[in-house]
């Protein structure tokens, strides 16, 4: 068997333990195959040549890390630009905050064949390579332009929009193109895969050629949805941990006598959070019986903050929760606590733990792991109630979530009232089934079900290791 190449845009070192969940499944099959993890190192280098960028090799353990600088103009085109301000804001749905600048598309392609150019050097031909998100669609085509024969798949983190939204990308076909590149592409949900056949079959008069097998291009494409997952077993441990103890028994005291709801975010305007709020009031307006009863506390991590869009929904969460506040509160009860700032993960499970609701409201989301995440935080004997936005792709998965449209304000606020009011032998009914769910499509069957249907003798190793992590867990201590 040969290695695993993983390329993406970050790389994480998979010995850290904060790199969290995906790093831990990635990180295994690397380790057991000696791979190689490749991507962008993070630094910007002023008065840099465009389409060039030096190349850092280091080991972790078995792992090798390669990482390639970015000059100025080569950031602010292909990551900034193109990655972040055409391709983000378009797959999800907002064409309205799009700018189809066409140096950024140059840009965009330009670091796409740096990345080959020193990736194609630290190949071996037996390897398989695994290209995640939006950042490198074209990689595989520019790897196939240098002679690359090895397999290649890739992987969209994100939602993929409907062929009608994609279509008004200046460079949809191209990106359809060298979609047809790769050997497997996965998506998230079955939506979203619904949405590629589409648009392959509309603009590229792609045809079926098997099960989950598209030909185009004079290429045949598996296409298919694999739904990421957590590590549920890493993310318990550091439930148990002594950062989320404390945090969960720090809330617990200071709320003693309130009823938590939680959100946690990325400050983005993909994630609903105005509209969250907004519901929280038409919640308290209607069943006042949760005033100086039920408190919502929302984390917002900061994000990409010099762009305008997020500077400006900063400011407009910022007015709703002062208003809010100011509104309902008094002395003694705020009932919206806004924090700006990102929350160690390590403390994450002790404050979902301690909400009786996880507020879930994504307007679009490729998958969404904090509704994971709340779940497997929660104490099976006392659970809190997950509400879940229709628009993610994990509601594919969590049917036993309360499901609200975030647009309508009114629904979801009666949604959060029933999740509060929801008695004990239902919360455990559905907190029991979703937590079977999510173990039983955690990350690592993720990784082993993508990598089975890229290379079989990858997946065979991985459910190996899963199952002796699953007698491991098993057997008394």
């Amino acid at each position: 068997m040969g290695r695993l190449v993983v390329v993406s845009n970050r790389i994480a070192d998979p010995r850290k333990p904060a790199a969290g969940g995906l790093a831990v499944a990635l990180g295994e099959v690397l380790r057991n195959t000696g791979g190689l993890w490749f991507g962008w190192s993070g630094a910007i280098v002023d008065g840099g040549t465009p389409g060039d960028g030096d190349l850092h090799l280091q080991q972790a353990g078995p792992v090798t890390l390669a990482t390639v600088d970015l000059c100025r103009e080569d950031h602010d085109a292909y990551y900034a630009g193109y990655s972040n301000g055409v391709l983000w804001p378009a797959f999800h749905y907002r064409l309205d905050l799009a700018d189809f600048d066409g140096q950024y598309f140059d840009g965009y392609r330009r670091v796409n064949r740096l990345f080959a150019r020193r990736l194609v050097p630290l190949l071996r031909p037996d390897d398989v390579v695994w290209v995640h998100d939006y950042h490198l669609i074209p990689l595989a085509a520019e790897l196939r332009a240098a002679g690359c024969s090895q397999r290649i798949g890739f992987f969209l983190h994100i939602p993929m929009p409907p062929s009608q939204i994609f279509a008004a990308v200046p460079q949809h076909e191209w990106l359809t193109r060298a979609l047809f590149a790769y050997d497997v592409v996965g998506f998230q949900s079955r939506t979203d895969l619904g949405h590629f056949v589409e648009h392959a079959r509309c603009s590229a008069g792609a045809k079926p050629a098997g099960e989950h097998v598209l030909e185009a291009f004079g290429r045949r494409l598996h296409a298919r949805s694999f739904p990421i997952g957590i590590d549920v077993d890493e993310f318990e441990r550091l439930g148990r941990g002594k950062e989320a103890r404390e945090a969960f028994l720090t809330t617990r005291t200071e709320y003693a006598r309130r009823r938590l709801l939680i959100g946690v975010d990325r400050l983005d305007y993909t994630k609903g959070i105005p509209q969250r709020i907004r519901a929280f009031r038409e919640l308290l307006a209607h069943h006042p019986a949760n005033r100086h009863s039920a408190t919502l506390i929302q984390i917002a991590s900061p994000s990409r903050e010099s762009v305008e869009a997020y500077a400006e929904i900063r400011e407009e969460l910022e007015r709703l929760c002062g208003a809010l506040n100011g509104d309902f509160g008094d002395l003694g009860w705020m009932p919206v606590r806004y924090i700006h700032r990102t929350v160690a993960r390590r403390r994450l499970p002790g404050l979902y733990r301690a909400a009786c609701v996880g507020v879930i409201t994504p307007l679009r989301d490729g998958m969404n792991l904090v509704a994971k995440e709340y779940v497997a935080s929660q104490d099976a004997a006392d659970p809190g109630v997950l509400v879940l936005s229709r628009f993610t792709g994990a509601a594919e998965q969590l049917a036993e979530a309360l499901p609200v449209n975030p647009y309508d304000i009114r629904g979801t606020a009666e949604t959060l009232q029933q999740a509060l009011a929801m008695p004990l032998a239902e919360r455990q009914a559905r907190h029991d089934a979703l937590l079977r769910r999510i173990r039983e499509h955690d990350v690592h069957r993720w990784c082993a079900d993508f990598l089975e249907a890229l290379d079989e003798p990858f997946a065979e190793g991985l459910a190996h290791a899963r199952r002796q992590r699953r007698r491991a867990a098993l057997s008394p201590s």
